[in-house]
């Protein structure tokens, strides 16, 4: 088992900054890729980026020039810095990962945590 615990969100204000963090815990042999989604009210959950072990990251369109994802392999942490944030960035961000709880194969896992709430308004 391995828990995903977010933290960061809060009120900010438009054009303005913040930093999500992200720790996993548990029975870890290896997180292949972490990421982070959200979803606003009465939308659908999606994928805000993603980043493999090795730096490698994706974003989706929408916040592509204004986030950044960032990971520490080491301490199973991955961060999500957002900056110029504009009101359609307000949503439930969670944080995910993908990776192996031992070398088995049938080992692998796919996390979720809690949810921290960013809203972005004036």
């Amino acid at each position: 088992q391995v828990q995903l615990v977010e933290s960061g969100g809060g009120l900010v204000q438009p054009g303005g900054s913040l930093i999500l963090s992200c720790a996993a815990s548990g029975t870890i042999f290896s997180i292949d890729v972490m990421g982070w989604y959200r979803q606003a009210p009465g939308k659908e959950r999606e994928l805000v980026a993603v980043i493999n072990s090795g730096g490698s990251a994706n974003y989706a369109d929408s916040v592509k020039g204004r986030f950044t994802i960032s990971r520490d392999n080491a301490k199973n942490l991955v961060y999500l810095r957002m900056n110029s944030l504009k009101p359609l960035d307000t949503a439930v961000y969670y944080c995910n990962a993908l990776g192996s709880s031992s070398s088995r194969s049938s080992g692998r896992f796919d996390s979720w945590g809690q949810g921290t709430q960013v809203t972005v308004s004036s």
